[in-house]
């Protein structure tokens, strides 16, 4: 039977009144149970045995139930699937949920359904087809010029390689050059940070020249809108660390910075490039219909940099939950639609109950 088709009896069985929203103990699990709890909803969290203090005992009163397993792969098993079905679940896909489940077993075994497209979750894996950048590319969006070879390095570049030791985590490196690439790369090959197997695998673009914005947002298929949640930045270690130095101090370390994420920033932007903010989604949202039916459903994030002409360039994408509850607290954009401050856990919330309202869940799951 058809992963659809499972989920489609799965919603048959479930009671509207007793819907629990559903997450992983990770990555942004607290703003979606926050926001589900201030539209009514009871929550249910899936925690790792060694990683669950954050949720049982420390925020313990937005979780109604809690479901302990000793390796988070194990959401995919027969009996968690079991039991995130028989409390109503609607599992909200977050970036740990995709990496440590797995694209494949999240398509293929995961039958609960789930808020968003499980099958744009493996695009933003840049080693897969059709992936993010794919999908940029066919949606006419300014992006920056890939590099394919190290030798053909010609401008300020990135080079995007996943952690020897936490592959989730990549480590990015600059060089402007071959030699520059050659150095830097050996650093951090020779400090255990990357393999060369990696390496050799990595992604090299253009470094934009610009103002770095993520932008946040949420597309409803309920009402076919996009709403634009507000803008972050990212907080990295230990790059800020080394940039909040003197320059003189910055090339004495000789050390092989790295670009771990460890927290957001909100951050607005003029009132006068809002269109073009705008303007993206909706190509963003229009290829992902065409290529990935049914299309995006509910949060997801460009992230990109504002040039000096005013373009805006999109680097990366998040076609799920992003990780930065900052935005309901910083962004003013929901406010002028909604009239109350709304963020990504409550706007989730939001369209779930709408849905169950209206008879119409099967539009916002997968």
């Amino acid at each position: 039977m058809s992963m659809q088709k499972q989920i489609s009896q799965v919603i048959e069985g479930y009671n509207p009144d007793k819907v629990h929203i559903g997450v992983l103990g990770s990555h942004s699990a607290l703003e979606i149970a926050a926001g589900a709890k201030q539209e009514g909803f009871k929550t249910v969290v899936v925690c790792q045995n060694g990683r669950e203090k954050t949720y049982v005992r420390y925020y313990r009163n937005i979780f109604d139930k809690i479901i302990y397993l000793d390796n988070f792969k194990d959401i995919t098993r027969p009996e968690t699937v079991k039991k995130l079905v028989e409390f109503n679940t609607v599992f909200v896909p977050n970036r740990s949920f995709s990496v440590y489940a797995g694209c494949e077993a999240v398509e293929q075994n995961f039958a609960v359904p789930l808020m968003g497209n499980r099958y744009l979750l493996k695009t933003e894996e840049r080693t897969a087809p059709r992936n993010q950048l794919w999908l940029l590319r066919e949606a006419g969006i300014e992006l920056p010029r890939g590099i394919k070879f190290p030798k053909e390095i010609d401008c300020p570049a990135i080079i995007k390689v996943p952690e020897k030791n936490r592959s989730i985590e990549r480590a990015f490196f600059y060089a402007s050059s071959y030699a520059e690439y050659q150095r830097e790369a050996e650093k951090r090959l020779n400090a255990g940070i990357i393999t060369q197997e990696a390496l050799d695998q990595a992604v090299i673009e253009e470094y934009v020249i610009g103002a770095k914005f993520n932008a946040n947002y949420f597309y409803s298929p309920l009402n076919d809108e996009i709403d634009l949640l507000g803008f972050d930045r990212r907080i990295q270690t230990d790059l800020d660390g080394v940039l909040d130095m003197p320059a003189q101090e910055q090339l004495e370390l000789k050390i092989p910075a790295q670009n771990i994420e460890i927290g957001h920033q909100g951050v607005t932007m003029r009132e006068s490039q809002l269109e073009k903010i705008f303007e993206v989604a909706e190509k963003f949202v229009s290829v992902c219909s065409k290529e990935y039916p049914p299309g995006m459903i509910g949060l997801f994030a460009l992230q990109g940099a504002v040039t000096k002409d005013l373009e805006f360039r999109v680097f990366d994408v998040s076609p799920r939950v992003p990780g930065c509850p900052c935005v309901e607290s910083t962004s003013p954009y929901m406010k002028y639609k909604y009239g109350v401050e709304v963020g990504p856990g409550k706007r989730v919330a939001m369209e779930i109950k709408r849905a169950l309202r209206k008879g119409r869940l099967s539009e916002v799951v997968t």
